[in-house]
């Protein structure tokens, strides 16, 4: 049984990552946005006694250097050579679609184009000649529904039939390429230079066998900053750039243009062409989506009902998991009063019980009491990405973010951070512009993650109970002014050396599928309860080991180890209202991961003995539990976090300012809040 490795390239919202999922049956995540997919992902299958290797690479538009999901794609490509690529395509708009197929021809790549979405296409009343738009690209065509399954087993056997011809036909693939390759026809002036280019390639050793020559000539003709720092570490490197600079140069006086954007011209009026022939669309008329959007992405009343849209996914969450938290917590009950009984009725030790109730149950307890909230939250944040409503958001958020400096494809990244800062953080590399990648980096932690939930649901629950969707409504709005304030601040000390540009993928508005919704739940609570399993039970045990020493103190007293430790620094946080040692030990493991906040509070507190909502209630105030929602919100990343800001930034100074601004900001913020509320008599 031979390998065949199937590389999946598309635009962003092709239903590339439903075919993925469709073909492999992987649970993967299916996102409605751009940047969803930040690194390749892999499945396999076994069709017709062959192994297909699927691997699905970031959506992207083009296949430039432009932004990291480009590299990464086109790298891919490049040096793994996979054996088929299945370019997904909308069939709803080819005109857009097809300049990445265009892309991929060039690079002399053996393509299969996916025509996805064409229920869709149906219903819009668009009909798609596929015979001759597999004519005219070269290719086979095959329209497919990715989320019903249908056109994949076709796909499955062209890519068998390619296997096949291939065994039989050793050394026939490079001549058959020759034979029927894609061209784009530049112009004489620009056709000429390519082959003089070409020609210089192809004695240039590696670098020739490395890149189809022609693709190579084009992409240093429209000045690659990747492949020309490639280009200049080889043997006569820098005599070539120099010559291709200067026929730019001379090109673009000849041409009265930029080459780049003439070359960009010059695919879309072969793409506009062939769509002309292939395609026959009815009369415009406005859609569904249309009209949707024509209230969502209003300029006015669109940020409004995003806020209110934000307010109602947290009613949804409380309203329909209060139950389930209930039955959550008297089970939590029940299981420490029975092992307490079964460990009293074997003789334990007393510090065996203490670890096993107050550190392992007590700790672990407290988090997993959360769980039914965050399986309510993430189906109604998977309900709006699958609707297509988050992408309207990085839309509505633009004209905002322009005022700070950025632009709307920024707040993609605050949005992946409702989920986890670590994934949001990496997907800045979906951004073109390095200014603009330091930036969202900077101003990320300050999004809201899940993993802080636990606290909101803890604090907003004991003192905030007829109100918690709007307590923690407000916790996330002030995360993102935070964010965009920040994004003014760093963009004012950072010079602008390069333009922003603004691409985004409005898909049309489509009813979540029950599978789409339940996997994203099920893999991001999964996920949590892992944490909890692991970094989360080590710090209990942590804890608990430093409360318990040195021998001979009261459990969990300032007389412990870890009391000694937090009473010395928690002075600082007397002014924001939690100047106790329990708080700072607290916040201090927090760095860890943000659920450990809740299960640390759980051991020092002895939750398993006294119930952590009584003795919360008799150590804070309202106001002072408000306070401390804020530094958990604002304070240091989470230590996840801080590896992939060191790992994107490639900067130990920059990662330290990450940690810094965040501690600094949260402290005032935190003490402005609690002693303004003091001096208006919240308390």
């Amino acid at each position: 049984m031979g390998t065949i490795t199937v590389a999946l390239a598309g635009n962003p919202n092709t239903g590339k990552t439903s075919l993925f999922n469709s073909i492999t049956g992987a649970r993967q995540h299916v996102g409605n946005w751009s940047g969803v997919t930040v690194e390749k992902r892999e499945g396999e299958l076994v069709y017709k006694g062959e192994l297909i290797k699927i691997v699905d690479l970031p959506g992207i538009y083009s296949m430039g250097a432009y932004s990291e999901d480009e590299v990464v794609a086109r790298e891919y490509i490049i040096n793994d050579k996979p054996d088929v690529i299945v370019n997904v395509v909308d069939s709803t708009n080819l005109n857009r679609n097809l300049y990445l197929t265009v892309q991929l021809l060039e690079m002399n790549a053996d393509v299969i184009v996916a025509l996805n979405m064409m229920d869709e296409t149906k219903k819009l009343g668009i009909d798609i000649n596929v015979e001759e738009l597999s004519k005219h690209l070269g290719v086979s065509v095959i329209p497919t529904i990715a989320t019903r399954k249908q056109g994949l087993d076709k796909i499955n056997d062209i890519i068998i039939e390619k296997h096949i011809l291939e065994k039989h036909e050793p050394g026939g693939k490079a001549e058959r390429d020759k034979k029927a390759r894609f061209m784009v026809d530049y112009g004489p002036e620009v056709e000429e230079k390519i082959r003089q280019i070409s020609k210089m390639i192809e004695g240039m050793g590696e670098i020739s066998k490395k890149y189809p020559s022609r693709w190579l000539s084009i992409k240093l003709l429209e000045d690659d900053e990747r492949l020309n720092a490639q280009i200049s570490g080889i043997k006569n490197g820098k005599d070539l750039l120099d010559y291709v600079r200067m026929e730019r140069k001379n090109l673009e006086k000849r041409l009265g243009t930029g080459l780049d954007s003439y070359m960009i011209r010059k695919r879309y009026e072969l793409i506009n062409k062939i769509v002309e022939q292939c395609v026959s669309k009815p009369k415009v008329e406005t859609t569904i989506t249309d009209k949707i959007d024509k209230v969502l992405t209003h300029e006015i009343w669109g940020l409004p009902f995003f806020i209110a849209a934000m307010y109602l996914v947290f009613v949804f969450t409380f309203k329909f998991s209060e139950p389930l938290v209930g039955l959550t917590e008297m089970g939590i009950e029940a299981l420490s009063e029975l092992v307490a009984n079964g460990l009293a009725a074997i003789g334990a030790s007393e510090l065996f019980t203490s670890f096993i109730i107050d550190g392992f149950i007590g700790g672990i307890g407290s988090v997993l009491g959360v769980v039914p909230v965050l399986l309510m939250l993430f189906i109604a944040i998977a309900i709006l990405e699958d609707s297509g409503y988050m992408a309207r958001v990085a839309y509505i958020m633009d004209k905002p973010m322009r005022k700070v400096g950025l632009h709307g494809k920024v707040f993609i990244s605050f949005i992946l951070g409702f989920g986890c800062n670590v994934p949001a953080v990496m997907a800045t590399r979906t951004l073109e512009n390095k200014r603009d990648r330091l930036i969202t980096i900077m101003a990320n932690p300050f999004i809201s993650c899940t993993a802080r939930l636990p606290v909101y649901v803890l604090f907003a629950g004991v003192f905030f109970e007829k109100n918690q969707a709007l307590v923690i409504t407000s916790l996330y709005l002030i995360g993102i002014l935070m964010a965009i304030a920040t994004t003014k601040l760093f963009g004012k000390l950072i010079p602008e050396t390069e333009d922003s540009s603004f691409i985004i993928e409005l898909p049309p508005y489509r009813f979540p599928t029950f599978r789409g919704v339940f996997i994203h739940m099920w893999e991001k609570v999964t996920d949590f309860v892992k944490r909890v399993t692991t970094i989360i039970f080590a710090a209990v045990i942590i804890i608990w080991v430093l409360s318990s020493l040195p021998a001979g103190v009261e459990y969990a007293s300032d007389e412990s180890l870890v009391g000694k430790i937090s009473s010395f620094i928690a002075p600082i946080f007397k002014p924001a209202g939690f100047g106790t040692w329990q708080a700072t030990v607290a916040l201090i493991f927090g760095v860890l991961a943000k659920e450990v906040v809740v299960s640390t509070l759980g051991v020092v507190y002895k939750a398993g003995e006294y119930g952590l909502d009584s003795v919360l209630v008799q150590n804070f105030t309202p106001l002072a539990a408000y306070s401390f929602m804020l530094m958990t919100l604002l304070y240091s990343p989470c230590i996840a976090t801080i590896g992939s800001i060191k790992s994107e930034t490639k900067s130990a100074k920059w990662t330290a300012i990450s940690i810094i601004y965040g501690l600094v900001c949260a402290w005032i913020i935190s003490v402005l809040v609690y002693q303004v509320g003091m001096l208006l008599g919240f308390e």
